[in-house]
């Protein structure tokens, strides 16, 4: 399908990865508002157009007019101010799509004139790469020529998983924050290695390369993570007793358990649940 022009409300990190993303994709109309000039002239050019709000205060409106779809990326804490600030100048058509955690679809239609059509997305920053994962809900007035159109754009990111709005916020907790999960454990594992003897370049390396290595085999193998540990970890071998020591009593998995639960009751708080 061809994409409508689309803006990007905020040009943080999440939503300077989406751009990344649309513009390696091959998008050729993309409008984007940032806070600063700074942001807004490392952002800008090709077929991104950057306004900074401390250059033009009516950026957002004029970044929405025409566009089909309207990613607002700014914090849960601004976003209803900015949905009603930009409702006016909404093409009729056009889909808002929300980052904000914690902030239900009935929340943000309240916030746009009558009838406006909202989508939840929950991506994380490997959409820059057009590797990520995006969560999305449907609000109650989406046309499914407008959902289509963004579940498209989206799918030119990585992969796409449709969710009903109450539940959108547990994956932000295992895609959208998993990347965070996933840099953490290299952290960790290269300081293991240091302490092993290991200089801190070689270790980072190897580590890296073994977890991009492992990932690429699942990818290409088509067999579960399960059976490709059971592979690597023979009986009485040195594997096995890593693994003995990361699953002593189920501890490993409850500390994911509990990592996820933070996650989300905090999403929970954001939403005032």
């Amino acid at each position: 399908m061809a994409l409508p022009p689309i803006a990007v409300l905020g040009g943080g990190n999440l939503g300077s990865a989406i751009v990344t993303g649309l513009v390696g994709a091959g998008l050729r109309d993309l409008r984007v508002t940032t806070r600063s000039a700074a942001s807004a002239a490392r952002t800008a050019g090709g077929p991104v157009r950057a306004v900074a709000l401390e250059d033009d205060p009516e950026a957002n409106a004029s970044a929405v007019a025409g566009a089909g779809i309207v990613v607002s990326g700014v914090k849960p804490a601004g976003t209803a101010d900015l949905l009603r600030a930009i409702g006016p100048a909404l093409a009729p058509d056009a889909v808002v799509v929300s980052l904000a955690v914690g902030t239900p679809v009935a929340a943000l239609e309240a916030a746009l004139p009558a009838g406006a059509q909202v989508v939840r997305a929950m991506p994380n920053t490997p959409v820059r790469v057009r590797q990520g994962v995006t969560g999305l809900a449907r609000g109650t007035g989406v046309a499914d020529a407008g959902f289509a159109a963004v579940q498209e754009a989206f799918g030119l990111l990585g992969e796409v998983v449709v969710l009903d709005d109450a539940r959108i916020d547990r994956i932000s907790t295992i895609s959208g924050s998993g990347p965070a999960y996933v840099y953490l454990l290299l952290e960790r594992f290269a300081d293991a290695a240091v302490g092993l003897g290991f200089d801190r370049a070689d270790a980072e390396r190897a580590v890296a390369q073994t977890f991009a290595g492992a990932l690429a085999l699942l990818a290409a193998s088509g067999e579960p993570p399960a059976a490709l540990r059971r592979a690597v970890t023979s009986a009485g071998g040195t594997t096995a007793a890593a693994v003995a020591v990361l699953e002593h009593d189920g501890a490993l998995g409850r500390l994911i358990e509990d990592a996820l639960a933070g996650a989300l009751r905090r999403a929970d708080e954001l939403a005032g649940r």
